[in-house]
């Protein structure tokens, strides 16, 4: 039997109905199977979020953005939306990618996409925006400062989002005992934060820089940092240094006087004794250095270094002592003479001209030490002479005497020719 033609061309149109409708439920049971992929993205305040939509497996379903309002943002490749901060980057079966330019911390929120199978499926995407913390300011800052004063500096910033982390710095040194505080802004998303440092001024203190450190995470490796270099005024410190440690009578010395403060001191008072300095003509001052010439014992005494500012006033005192050098020839009949050199320890700060002339007593002690040298040499040389020289009493006449004095008397007296035996003891 054979078919018209008309009958052939709709069972062909019935089949192609029929593969039509599997391949539409198969496509459909595999885009029913999956969700959209989405994530969450961090974004610092005025930056650009990109918010990124996918799916691997779609069957010309339709994706969409919503913001946190459950408010429309795209729908495939239509914006929704009027807000010139979204734009589209990308849009297609598989992928539905949006861009927020100048993101504000009210763009913070969950963002929906969803994509429009039976029944809809949806993925969340939160926004985080960081509020970037303000330009801290120092407050509580007075210069110069006096030392001793105690001082309470305060390093405040806002804005920040989370709450910033406020850190404090003497130089390159971090200060630890410090207050810090944490306050809810009226927008009730940022914070203000503010640390407070207290410390008494030291001169050591002068010219140190004070920094107020802000980390943030939206700042990433570049922190705030606010500065203030201290000034700090002191009375003045006064020290006196010699140019020698053993100054000789006939030498010259400086004595320099080393004076520091803040303001810098004035020029310097020098004064001997508690008096003015009693020689003009081989004591001058020269800036801070006081110079002697040509010394001698009547420079024995108290020097007093006075430096003076606008603070206060402070002075350094230097007893000086003016060591004497004698040298004394002592001559005896040896043949080669010696010279005896002696550094007097005696000399003391402060004597008078009534006082003894230790050179004339040098003088003395060697003339009797020379004398009585003089003498033992003299003394020795008669009793070796004399000591023991008598006539033996092998001599004729002496078989009686005492002694060998005697002994010799009596042989001169009876025996003028007679031989003699004499021994000599030594």
């Amino acid at each position: 039997m054979r078919l018209k033609p008309s009958v052939v061309l709709r069972l062909y149109s019935l089949c192609g109905i029929l593969i039509q409708v599997a391949a539409t439920k198969s496509k459909a049971k595999g885009s029913q199977g999956q969700f959209p992929l989405t994530q969450n993205v961090t974004v610092i305040e005025g930056e650009t979020a990109t918010l990124t939509c996918r799916v691997d497996q779609n069957d010309n379903t339709s994706l969409q953005w919503s913001n946190p309002a459950q408010q429309t943002l795209y729908f495939d490749d239509k914006k929704a939306l009027r807000d010139n901060r979204i734009e589209l980057l990308r849009a297609s079966w598989h992928e539905l990618t949006i861009r927020v330019t100048d993101v504000s911390l009210s763009d913070e929120g969950q963002y929906t996409c969803s994509l429009f199978t039976m029944p809809v499926k949806t993925s969340k995407a939160f926004l985080t925006v960081l509020g970037v913390p303000e330009t801290p300011q120092i407050s509580g800052f007075s210069s110069p400062v006096m030392e001793g004063e105690r001082m309470e500096l305060t390093c405040k910033t806002s804005g920040s989002k989370p709450a910033a982390d406020i850190r404090w710095f003497k130089n390159d040194k971090e200060v630890k005992d410090v207050q810090y505080l944490k306050e809810e802004d009226a927008n009730r998303k940022t914070f203000t934060v503010s640390s407070t440092m207290n410390f008494k001024a030291d001169r050591s203190d002068d010219g140190v820089v004070i920094r107020c450190r802000v980390d943030h995470e939206s700042l990433n490796t570049t922190p705030q940092i606010a500065m203030q270099v201290l000034e700090v005024h002191y009375i003045p410190s006064v020290n006196i240094i010699p140019s020698t440690s053993w100054p000789e009578e006939g030498q010259s010395i400086t004595l320099i006087c080393e004076s520091k403060g803040k303001p810098l001191p004035d020029p310097v008072l020098w004064t001997k004794d508690g008096g003015e300095l009693p020689d003009p003509e081989r004591m001058f001052v020269n800036g801070r250095e006081l110079n002697i010439n040509f010394l001698n014992k009547t420079d024995n005494g108290t020097y007093r270094c006075e430096a003076e500012n606008s603070i206060g006033q402070n002075s350094a005192e230097y007893v000086l002592i003016i060591h004497v050098t004698t040298t004394v020839a002592l001559t005896s009949t040896v043949p080669s003479a010696t010279a005896i050199n002696t550094r007097d320890p005696n000399a003391l700060a402060g004597q008078t001209t009534t006082g003894p002339d230790h050179a004339v007593i040098g003088g003395i002690v060697a003339v009797v030490v020379f004398v009585t040298l003089c003498s033992i040499i003299l003394l020795g040389r008669y009793l070796a002479r004399h000591k023991g020289t008598y006539l033996t009493n092998e001599a004729k006449g002496a078989e009686d005497a005492p002694d060998a004095d005697t002994a010799i008397i009596n042989a001169e007296g009876s025996q003028v020719n007679a031989e003699e035996k004499k021994e000599y003891f030594i």
